[in-house]
């Protein structure tokens, strides 16, 4: 049987951005589906005593640099071509992460994240500025009000809390997070591991993935 996969995400990670453009491909090749998880990234960083790439890497010399040039050839390998930098990172991605999960319990998950993903990183914008958050989602004809209103419930907002909790008590540090069965990835660059996993929990022979 495939295993379960999950995909643990904040749509403030530019590198969860690049890994989400890989999975329908793996999802094609090995049949597997990826359940999609909200989770704070900054709670995360604040729970495991970790820092974003941001600042972790600033004033270290050539690794920075290094890591740009990565992120160059995975774009290339994925035929990514719509991620643009946003220039106003980081930003606060607490409403737009509370309204991920209230998208999911009002059953319009998939466009609202598609349109979340588009406004930060395809047309990037201040996704933490009210109006910013208000006026995109409306251009992407989402019906925005409805969706930010349940994210002001505590049942939404304590179960953005205990996703973020458990992925921390799983192991995770960061974001792009994958689960294939209990195996845990991190990172858009473990994504050819992520899938040969799913394929050998599948009993399958290994995967090429590329």
């Amino acid at each position: 049987m495939t295993p379960k996969v999950e995909f643990l995400f904040d749509f403030g990670s530019p590198n969860a951005y690049l890994a989400e453009v890989a999975i329908p491909g793996i999802e094609q090749r090995t049949g597997a589906k990826f359940e999609y998880v909200p989770i704070l990234l900054g709670g995360i960083y604040k729970a495991t005593g970790n820092m974003s790439p941001f600042d972790s890497l600033r004033g270290i010399k050539n690794k920075p640099e290094y890591q740009a040039l990565e992120t160059q050839r995975f774009i290339r390998r994925h035929n990514v071509t719509r991620f643009r930098t946003n220039p106003f990172f980081p930003v606060n991605t607490l409403m737009l992460m509370r309204c991920a999960v209230a998208a999911q319990s009002e059953a319009v998950f998939e466009p609202y994240f598609r349109a979340a993903y588009h406004h930060m990183w395809e047309e990037p914008k201040k996704m933490d500025d009210p109006e910013v958050f208000r006026s995109a989602f409306i251009s992407s004809g989402i019906d925005i009000d409805r969706i930010a209103k349940r994210a002001q419930d505590d049942d939404v907002k304590k179960r953005l809390i205990e996703l973020t909790n458990d992925a921390v008590s799983r192991g995770a540090f960061g974001s792009p997070t994958f689960f294939v069965g209990k195996e845990m990835f991190f990172g858009k660059d473990q994504l050819r591991d992520v899938e040969e996993s799913i394929v050998e929990q599948s009993g399958g022979a290994t995967s090429k993935a590329k």
